[in-house]
């Protein structure tokens, strides 16, 4: 979210919303690949300390009598999470996916959530653009970060598929799945076939996993930028740009919580289909 004073400190609307979604960078040798994106590395791992410093906390703090809100809280989003896992797994490895989903959707949340803060406050708004690139809070609105839970998730995803097949079966699957190879004539043209399906399978998977979260979030931080762009240009407009300000705010909330909730879902998903055949 940003405030009116940045709104007036830009030329154009353009260069106003270019300045907000610009990123602190650190360019190595020549930039290009090798940029990083360093308000996104220092908030995640922020985020991470402040999320699980908290569950920490709550979990040595626990007792077996009554329990306090804290940990009332926390229990219930550990039975939450326990549950989908349960509903959605059949594998062998429950014990390592459901905490793997719960440490997504808490990191997932939190990186969403960030999207509420205004911009001004946390120091990438200010008076003149900089030449330096501008703080961006939002983790989950850098492409980068996105792809790299996906991507996470999807190397996982072809661990367990050979770890529970063996790298015979997998293979196997690659090549026999899902026309089967029945005619021995038929075999390599079959082979192909299954190959490219499979090969569009796999990619798939994380471009949809990172792509769905990140183009949330970004139009999130768009539709705010608009709205208090709106709120710039006169009494009228600010009068509407409050009250539409505010009511996409509320809305928003349902979307940080349903992207990370669909985003650890889908994680349980492919692993669960990591350990079955086809």
């Amino acid at each position: 979210m940003a405030t009116e004073e940045s709104v007036a400190a830009a030329v154009t609307p353009s260069e106003y919303i270019g300045h907000h979604l610009g990123y602190l960078q650190h360019k190595i040798g020549d930039g290009g690949f090798m940029t990083v994106n360093i308000d996104t590395v220092v908030v995640t791992i922020l985020l991470g300390i402040v999320a699980f410093g908290f569950l920490w906390w709550v979990v040595h703090g626990a007792t077996s009598g009554v329990p306090n809100k804290r940990q009332a809280f926390v229990e219930l989003a550990l039975e939450f999470v326990d549950g989908q896992v349960k509903s959605m797994f059949h594998g062998e490895t429950h014990a390592f996916v459901a905490p793997l989903a719960l440490t997504i959707g808490i990191m997932v949340v939190m990186m969403n959530a960030m999207d509420f803060l205004p911009a001004d406050l946390v120091g990438y708004g200010t008076k003149h653009l900089s030449e330096h690139g501008h703080f961006r809070p939002v983790p989950t609105a850098d492409v980068n970060t996105t792809f790299a839970l996906a991507l996470t998730v999807w190397f996982l995803m072809i661990f367990y598929s050979i770890k529970i097949k063996g790298l015979g079966g997998w293979l196997h699957e690659l090549v026999a799945t899902p026309f089967g190879l029945k005619p021995l004539w038929m075999s390599p043209l079959l082979v192909v076939f299954n190959l490219l399906f499979n090969a569009v399978e796999y990619l798939s998977k994380p471009l949809s996993h990172s792509l769905r979260l990140f183009g949330n979030m970004y139009a999130g931080e768009i539709i705010f930028l608009l709205l208090w762009m709106l709120a710039a240009t006169s009494i009228a407009g600010a009068f509407f740009g409050f009250v539409l300000g505010l009511g996409w705010a509320i809305f928003h909330i349902l979307i940080v919580l349903l992207q990370a909730y669909i985003f650890m879902v889908l994680t349980i998903v492919y692993l669960s289909m990591a350990h079955e055949s086809h």
